[in-house]
């Protein structure tokens, strides 16, 4: 569908590069009846060009829907000039201009993500950032010192925000996978998570945004930000979030595994429990860890299932590291589901790019 509608709207704008022909003479076009001039004709070009440039912006994801609405105003007013001769582009027309509403929709609601994000980013822009030590280790369960010191942070900066992207597939259960691609700021200083994705779904891009700020989350996917498809605030998504929160804490930032709001308790020499407190909800997660120190499993039973409403076993055990900025980090991971009947992987993640401490 997503080239279907490029080659349409290329098509449509090579089209109009007959009227600009016909106008300076460099063809004959029996289709045109009318005389076009060549004032006219530049019209017909700029149009064309117009047409053309935003399919390219559509194919390469980029904002394209203002350059979309511009080329089909302008194409349409050749259309009503040449009525006659060129009345059939209106469908086309028709097609660009509803599908650079459903852009904008898109785009409209991607704009809450930012808007959080930028106001999160302004509030920690001032947090200074002392380097973390062996001392702060030493509360510690022994696995998750010797896991810190494999990821490589002590001697570096604490973590007080971060920006990830993934890339990877998701699925429903009974469903088949789809792609996605997201992004997403995490805070520590009050706890924040900020997650914006967008699934290609049957042929277009469906966004998705999960906010937890505090304690309180919410969960909105809206076919383009205009229908909503899901749209849960609170309640059970609070805990579920604050497991996700947590589980972001210790795959992506490890450092901060020694905040005050992190509990552990030792299990034994290759696992450990920790308990998680924001704003009154406290989560608990088991971590696993092998010999080499890497975080190889995480498990709560803390977390919710929102599509059956059932709260489930989750776990997102990591299948590969890679070196990031000096640190060893997970590139590879699964999201899983226990249900009572076996294990189901709903989500893969490929890590793509991590930040930390971002400013504005």
């Amino acid at each position: 569908m997503r080239y279907a509608f490029a080659f349409i709207v290329i098509l449509h704008g090579l089209i109009h590069l007959m009227g600009f022909a016909k106008a300076f003479g460099y063809g004959q076009f029996p289709q045109l009846t009318k005389d076009i001039s060549k004032t006219a004709g530049t019209v017909w070009l700029a149009a064309a060009l117009l047409l053309i440039a935003a399919a390219v912006l559509f194919l390469a994801r980029k904002d394209w829907w203002l350059l979309g609405i511009a080329a089909a105003v302008i194409s349409q007013g050749i259309i009503f000039s040449s009525w006659q001769d060129a009345k059939f582009g209106t469908i086309a027309n028709l097609i660009l201009v509803v599908a650079a509403l459903l852009a904008w929709g898109n785009r409209r609601f991607e704009q809450r993500f930012f808007a959080d994000s930028r106001a999160n980013l302004a509030r920690t822009a001032g947090i200074s950032a002392d380097n973390l030590t062996e001392q702060d280790l030493a509360p510690l369960p022994a696995p998750v010192q010797k896991h810190l010191r494999y990821a490589g942070v002590v001697g570096k900066p604490r973590v007080h925000n971060f920006y990830l992207e993934f890339e990877g597939e998701m699925r429903q259960k009974g469903k088949d996978w789809f792609p996605f691609h997201s992004r997403q700021y995490d805070f520590f200083d009050q706890p924040t998570r900020l997650f914006f994705m967008k699934g290609h779904m049957f042929g277009i891009d469906v966004p998705g945004y999960h906010a937890y700020k505090n304690g309180a989350a919410s969960m909105e996917i809206k076919p383009f930000g205009m229908i909503p498809a899901v749209d849960l605030k609170g309640g059970p998504l609070d805990k579920t979030e604050t497991v996700t929160l947590f589980n972001d804490l210790c795959l992506f930032a490890p450092a901060a595994l020694t905040y005050p709001n992190v509990r552990w308790e030792a299990i034994d020499e290759a696992s450990a429990r920790a308990f998680y407190t924001v704003n009154g909800i406290t989560i608990q997660a088991a971590l696993f860890f092998n010999d080499k120190g890497q975080l190889v499993n995480f498990i709560s039973d803390d977390r919710m299932d929102v599509t059956h409403n059932t709260q489930l076993r989750f776990s997102t055990p990591v299948y590969e590291y890679t070196t990031i900025q000096g640190l060893n980090l997970c590139k590879y991971g699964e999201g899983v589901w226990h249900y009572p009947e076996g294990e189901f992987a709903y989500g893969r993640f490929r890590l793509k790019e991590v930040r930390y401490n971002v400013g504005e």
